[in-house]
């Protein structure tokens, strides 16, 4: 009997760990894990469809643009397609390396991915998101006289802050469909999607902003039919209370449950906050069940063993 089909969003300890630099040696040894535990979900029959994040290699992508005057910096929706490319290439050569090891023979591709937002979203004219490495005050105040957004984070220093819209549509998703039919892995729309705006002409434009990943995987799992969705993160479940000594996890909860509890405020908007959101938004739209687990309990959260699994009311 064929198992469920599902879309899985990578968490970013799936490529980079806490603390480390971010080396292509780091970052090949995090993905080449990954992909051991993904090829085992394979062997156990689930269909695959991969997305991931990719703040961190953005940030680092911005950092090499600032460097130098001696070849122009690229806007932000090009280094999302460069960190594309970059995270792509590392799954998809680790995953094929992992499926040849267990003689399984399996295509595995990355696709470009743009995502559709609308130039009218309220996002745009209050940005909200983070990106790119800190800077001091004189720094931050001399780019909000060019017209930039810049705010102080945390006390860490100052970071320009770009705006986070919804995801509307997958550009490439009847391409993924297609490979996905045909039994290629997919890897996919990573970061959210590489954001654009449709012009009236149809034409596609490039904007600067940064769609959340777990928002995009949604929208690319309800567009694929998937039944499952899988955010892998670093947590082993949602909990209520968290950090505190009332903290509890959450093995199961409704979609009208998670709502109850996210209006009481206990799932922070930069942290299991947009998570949650995406699941209810997946479950909403039709999905049978979401999943957010720990990285290294992929197999057990599908089974049910493990993690917070959000169904329908």
């Amino acid at each position: 009997m064929q198992k469920e089909f599902v879309v899985i969003a990578l968490g970013g300890n799936a490529i980079l760990q806490p603390g480390q630099r971010g080396t292509a040696e780091e970052q090949f040894a995090n993905v080449r894990a990954t992909c051991r535990q993904i090829v085992t979900l394979l062997e156990q029959g689930y269909r695959i469809v991969l997305t991931h994040g990719n703040g961190p290699q953005v940030g680092n992508i911005i950092i090499q643009n600032q460097a130098t005057d001696a070849v122009p910096a690229m806007p932000m929706d090009i280094c999302g397609a460069e960190s594309q490319g970059m995270i792509g290439y590392m799954l998809q050569q680790s995953l094929a390396d992992e499926l040849r090891r267990r003689g399984m023979d399996r295509p595995v591709a990355s696709v470009i991915t743009q995502t559709v937002v609308s130039a009218d979203d309220p996002a745009f004219r209050k940005p909200t998101k983070p990106v790119g490495p800190f800077y001091d005050e004189v720094y931050a105040r001399k780019k909000m006289a060019e017209g930039e957004t810049w705010m102080e984070d945390a006390g860490r220093g100052w970071r320009k802050v770009v705006p986070s819209p919804d995801p509307v549509e997958i550009v490439e998703l009847e391409a993924i469909r297609r490979l996905a039919r045909d039994h290629t892995i997919v890897i996919c729309n990573g970061g959210g999607g590489i954001p654009v705006v449709r012009e009236k002409d149809g034409t596609l434009r490039g904007v600067e902003a940064v769609i959340d990943k777990d928002r995009g995987g949604q929208r690319l799992a309800t567009g694929l039919g998937a039944d499952l969705f899988m955010i892998l993160t670093d947590v082993p479940a949602v909990a209520l209370d968290y950090g505190k000594p009332t903290q509890r996890w959450v093995s199961r909860m409704t979609v009208a449950e998670a709502r109850g509890y996210q209006k009481e405020g206990h799932f922070k908007a930069g942290s299991m906050g947009p998570k949650v959101e995406a699941c209810c938004r997946f479950v909403e739209a039709g999905g049978r069940a979401a999943v957010i687990a720990s990285l290294n309990e992929a197999l057990a959260a599908l089974a049910g063993e493990a993690g917070t699994r959000i169904v329908r009311d």
